[in-house]
């Protein structure tokens, strides 16, 4: 074996590889949100007592989860334009990202709702709660606890499929490294660097969603 490794060549593109990083983590928080947002709300329309909105959230769900996120993704870039709707390739990256994690986020919040004892229910009615407030009060706090570890798993997840977007020319990490790569002719040091990126990147979330659950749910403040 006589290849010779020279990381030199690859830290000379240093900043594009901040852009990509600063981008991915920008896709990431974003379609956490609002993919949490999403989610929520199909969680509770499949729970509703309107057979219309369980059968739309429960369409919404399967559809997404059983097709492929590269195909979902090709719809909003290639696909919406045919009807008039162009998106920059960013954009059309947050869209895709966030309908997808909506759908796994609403079947594991669904899960946990599900979770919570109807004892719960009745008592926080019985203490004069209205239904919208023992939901908030009673019933969701229970249920985000008891999925948390699994939503914090689905969100890392999320942040390492951003790499997909790379296909449709958002210019995250993985999209980055391709363009070093194209310009070095290094492709084990390119693809390297940003497999450590993106592993610091899933030990830094790791990190950060243990301290929200110890501060949020062991070390809750009672009331």
């Amino acid at each position: 074996m006589d290849y010779s490794f020279k990381f030199a060549a690859i830290w000379r593109y240093r900043d594009e590889i901040y852009e990509g990083v600063f981008l991915t983590l920008q896709l990431s928080v974003a379609t956490m949100v609002l993919g949490l947002i999403i989610g929520l709300a199909f969680a509770v329309m499949r729970n509703a007592q309107a057979a219309w909105l369980r059968g739309i959230a429960r369409g919404y769900v399967e559809a997404i989860r059983n097709t492929p996120l590269l195909v979902q993704l090709f719809i909003v870039f290639y696909g919406l334009p045919s009807i008039g709707i162009r998106l920059a390739a960013n954009e059309a990256a947050l869209i895709a990202l966030s309908v997808n994690l909506g759908a796994y986020c609403a079947e594991i919040i669904r899960a946990g709702i599900e979770s919570v004892r109807v004892s719960q229910v009745e008592a926080g009615r019985s203490l004069g709660m209205t239904a919208s407030q023992t939901f908030v009060h009673v019933v969701l706090f229970q249920a985000m606890k008891a999925i948390y570890p699994a939503m914090a798993s689905q969100f890392i997840l999320l942040m390492l499929a951003t790499s997909i977007v790379s296909s449709i020319g958002a210019t995250e990490l993985f999209h980055q490294a391709a363009f070093i790569e194209s310009r070095t002719y290094r492709s084990f040091e390119a693809y390297a660097l940003i497999t450590i990126v993106y592993l610091g990147l899933t030990l830094v979330f790791r990190a950060l969603f243990s301290a929200i659950y110890w501060t949020v749910f062991i070390r809750r403040p009672a009331r």
